[in-house]
């Protein structure tokens, strides 16, 4: 792929977005790829691969500031990895037609745009809500805490794997739900550090069907990088309530243009 500026910025854009306001990259960057006119498969891919190279150096940080639940990860891991690895297979199993493939991903990444923008625009008050409604059970973490997090965990691998979309914004809302009394930067770092295993597995996987360009990851990743730096740095000095909502009402029109 030829050198693009465009991609170069728009790297830094959502990594900029991602550090400041911690949207999941995936749901940002994939549409913007689309509208590069990058094929939905190839998007995918190294979206993928994007996610796991950027979301490393947050592990780090978090685990620094021991804001990641290991135990809960682990469960989480239990249930995407093979997730991701049977999604894979199927894929691998229609790979043959590639336009039907694309439209799968096409129809699959609408779908994830429309529920993303929903958990975006309503996080707060579906973790109002969770933890109002914590119980007792929620104190000590019970088989069936454990049994509904692998579930979690099987139906963020087969959408992330899918569309590359779900690990960021759905994965932190479905987890305020099951663990209320979490803190919240304990709940984002752990939904980081399983992000980065199950990116990798699933990137890898792709990127073993040839839907990866490594010059279009460079690209990406040369803008990125120092973007996530900037956003981070300026995290919690700019109000990002109005940056989410506009982001999350875009990725709905995205998401209804993709499906219907």
């Amino acid at each position: 792929m030829d050198f693009q500026i465009g991609l170069v910025i728009a790297g830094l854009t959502v990594g900029f977005i991602v550090g400041l306001t911690g949207v999941g990259g995936g749901s940002l960057m994939t549409p913007i790829l689309l509208y590069f006119n990058i094929p939905p498969s190839t998007a995918v891919g190294t979206d993928l691969l994007y996610a796991a190279f950027t979301k490393t150096g947050g592990v780090f940080v978090h685990n620094k500031k021991k804001n990641i639940n290991w135990a809960i990860t682990g469960w989480l891991s239990l249930g995407s990895i093979p997730a991701a690895l049977l999604t894979l297979w199927i894929l691998h199993g229609i790979k043959t037609d590639i336009s039907v493939l694309n439209a799968i991903i096409k129809h699959s990444l609408g779908w994830a745009l429309l529920f993303t923008s929903i958990a975006i625009l309503f996080k707060k008050k579906l973790l109002m809500f969770s933890q109002k409604h914590a119980g007792d059970k929620f104190h000590t973490e019970s088989k069936t805490q454990n049994l509904l997090t692998v579930a979690i965990g099987v139906m963020l691998g087969a959408m992330v794997t899918l569309t590359s979309i779900g690990a960021g914004a759905l994965g932190t809302v479905t987890l305020f739900f099951l663990y209320p009394l979490l803190p919240t930067p304990r709940l984002v770092g752990t939904e980081i550090a399983h992000a980065v295993p199950l990116t990798l597995v699933a990137g890898l996987g792709h990127a073993s069907m040839g839907n990866l360009d490594l010059g279009l990851l460079g690209q990406l990743l040369m803008g990125s990088l120092p973007g996530i730096y900037i956003g981070s740095m300026l995290s919690g000095k700019v109000p990002d309530l109005f940056l989410r909502n506009a982001i999350a009402i875009m990725l709905f029109f995205v998401g209804y243009k993709l499906v219907f």
